[in-house]
């Protein structure tokens, strides 16, 4: 049954000032895939179809971010800018870590040991030369947070489905570590938040084609949020050091975490059948809150950094698959770059969720 009223669309204009990025690849700058068109492109396709009402995220302050990501963390991400800046930076250019410090050979050195400044600090917090961070960063990741958490107020208000138009994405962003275009993993802190609002069991699936590699570390010993992704096979794609299909969490997380890679080329039956898998797990979890949804579309064939193969109808398959869950969802946009398709993608996925789901 088609849900009856216009679903919450969660969307900032604050992240448009997130824009002229430049990452490295191979050594090489090019302009950063991740960019202000790809919300744009998937809002104005959403609320074209007048099944979505557009929303403004209303602030939630600190305390959710810092109950998920390491306080120096949020501190670098708030003010590496300014004190480039006053360093003398070149504010025409983005801001990119140099020296990376690998902590396993560096030991438990005290932040006493780092340099003062945030910015020459980057490489501590950073693991990847592809996010940026300029100007309009901090608050770009401010507001995609409180996008996030305004669209699991929406939900846990009695909304069937809200949809939070994250940019910055989050999955790559650890509790100490920046990375893959992301700051503040929203997801993760979605999944706090019901937990501190008093679920025991909280499922996230994560369908972007990137592994999460920050929501997975983020829950990596604890047994009380679910973490199951559907990911290209990291052997020879990013993230590159994790998503195996043998990590499984450890301690009190031990079991709580599935990850389903899968290798190029995978077409939308093979992607389902591995989809069902992570449904079935999700479905034994027994979850007692809705569902967080990291929703990537850089599965889609033609995305340019990604080597799988579904096509715009196989979302819609997608969306209907997630809402035999019979659960409420939480929608975060993580990926998706084949910016002339992600409109198209949106709407089949999405519109094929809302018509799945029991109405409230």
């Amino acid at each position: 049954m088609a849900l009856s009223q216009p679903t919450p669309l969660i969307a900032s204009d604050d992240h448009l000032a997130h824009d002229g990025l430049i990452e490295l690849v191979g050594g090489r700058p090019v302009r950063c895939y991740e960019s202000p068109e790809r919300a744009t492109v998937i809002r104005d396709a959403l609320l074209a179809t007048g099944d979505f009402a557009l929303e403004t995220p209303v602030e939630h302050g600190h305390d959710p971010i810092a109950a998920v990501h390491d306080l120096e963390l949020i501190d670098l991400v708030e003010h590496a800018w300014m004190d480039a800046i006053a360093a003398g930076h070149d504010p025409g250019r983005p801001l990119l870590p140099d020296t990376f410090l690998l902590r396993e050979y560096a030991g438990r050195m005290p932040l006493e040991q780092l340099p003062t400044a945030r910015h020459d600090r980057l490489g501590a917090y950073c693991f990847d030369t592809a996010t940026p961070i300029v100007a309009g960063t901090a608050v770009a990741a401010r507001a995609a947070v409180d996008i996030a958490l305004t669209a699991v107020d929406r939900v846990l208000a009695g909304e069937p489905l809200a949809y939070g138009l994250c940019r910055p994405p989050g999955h790559h962003a650890g509790h100490n570590l920046i990375g893959g275009y992301c700051f503040y993993n929203n997801a993760a802190i979605v999944a706090q938040s019901l937990v501190a609002r008093g679920a025991q069991r909280v499922a996230i699936l994560d369908v972007d084609f990137h592994h999460g590699n920050g929501t997975q570390q983020i829950f990596w010993e604890r047994g009380d949020v679910l973490y199951v992704s559907l990911h290209g096979d990291p052997r020879g794609i990013y993230p590159y050091y994790s998503g195996y299909a043998t990590e499984g969490g450890v301690e009190a997380g031990e079991g709580a975490t599935l990850n389903l890679p899968m290798p190029a080329g995978t077409e939308g039956d093979a992607y389902l059948g591995a989809l069902d898998e992570a449904l079935v797990a999700i479905t034994d979890f027994r979850p007692d809150a809705p569902l967080v949804l990291s929703l990537g579309f850089d599965t889609y064939h033609a995305d340019p950094i990604s080597n799988l193969s579904l096509r715009t109808d196989d979302y819609a398959r997608i969306g209907s698959r997630v809402a035999s869950l019979e659960i409420s969802v939480v929608a975060l946009q993580e990926g998706g770059y084949a910016v002339d398709a992600l409109g198209a993608n949106a709407v089949a996925f999405l519109g094929a969720l809302r018509e799945g789901l029991p109405d409230r």
